[in-house]
């Protein structure tokens, strides 16, 4: 399996030029086409204000985000050129939910490129958006910090198991980067024993699926009581050098819509690396 079709979002946020920087780069050390989606939601007021404002104040607002949108594709352009990738840009003002017309273009690629929310930024997507992608999408997501990426990601992976559906969905997924990274930790965190969970001796089945794939990897087990498993995670990252995490994306129902777990969501907010999701 390889990547050959790629989708990164890019929008008028500070840290979408990085979040380009880092697609970009990603296309050309896998050979893979590029299309860029500078998308943002159509400017609306509530429908009680908006009989009491001008429709040309309206066309303006469109008129100024559509050339934003130009803008940021000529950018692109001049990055995708530079390295030598076939790449696409399209730009689209959404008419619907930007979490579905995302995740309707995401499905016709192989991974898709989102952003992290800057909270200090007040033209950065919603949180809620890259999350709702990501349990929509039906396609791996990869999440670039709004702090963007420091060097080449996927030279030295985290996946944090659990034995779980959203987790083997992922590894499966992020195949092609675990494939191609000088060291792949498999993280445990407080596994459970027996034939339903980690089985006998956890992470000895995963390390050898991935051994199997040529993938250079460890296993790594820790038992820690006083930690949440998001900051284990995050304590390793920092400790060890890793630039990329893996892990299943864990969603529960509540008033009838799909959120993101609570080890998930945590991650979501507090990630200082590349953060590769499946669902």
């Amino acid at each position: 399996m390889a990547y050959k079709n790629l989708l990164v979002h890019l929008d008028p946020s500070k840290s979408s030029a990085k979040r380009a920087d880092a697609a970009v780069a990603l296309a050309a050390k896998h050979g893979a086409h590029l299309t860029a989606l500078a998308a943002a939601p159509t400017p609306s007021v509530p429908s009680y204000v908006e009989a009491q404002i001008p429709a040309a104040v309206f066309e303006q607002a469109r008129a100024a985000l559509m050339e934003g949108l130009d803008e940021i594709g000529a950018t692109f352009e001049k990055k995708a050129k530079a390295a030598g990738i076939s790449y696409e840009f399209r730009k689209e003002l959404a008419q619907e939910p930007l979490a579905d017309l995302i995740s309707r273009h995401s499905r016709y690629a192989d991974l898709a490129i989102l952003g992290q929310s800057d909270p200090d930024d007040p033209m950065s997507a919603d949180p809620e958006l890259s999350e709702d992608v990501i349990l929509a999408c039906g396609r791996p997501v990869l999440m670039i910090p709004y702090i963007g990426v420091m060097q080449e990601p996927g030279k030295k992976i985290v996946v944090a198991w659990d034995a779980g559906r959203e987790a083997a969905r992922a590894v499966n997924d992020a195949m092609p980067l675990l494939e191609a990274a000088d060291q792949v930790v498999v993280l445990i965190v407080n596994p459970k024993r027996g034939a339903s969970a980690h089985g006998a001796e956890p992470g000895a089945d995963i390390g050898t699926h991935l051994a199997r794939h040529g993938v250079k990897v460890d296993v790594k087990v820790y038992t820690q009581r006083d930690l949440s498993v998001a900051d284990v995670i995050l304590s390793r990252i920092s400790d060890e050098g890793v630039d990329m995490v893996v892990m299943g994306a864990y969603g529960h129902a509540r008033l009838r819509e799909m959120v993101l777990g609570g080890v998930t969501r945590e991650m979501f907010r507090s990630m200082t690396v590349p953060l590769f999701m499946s669902h």
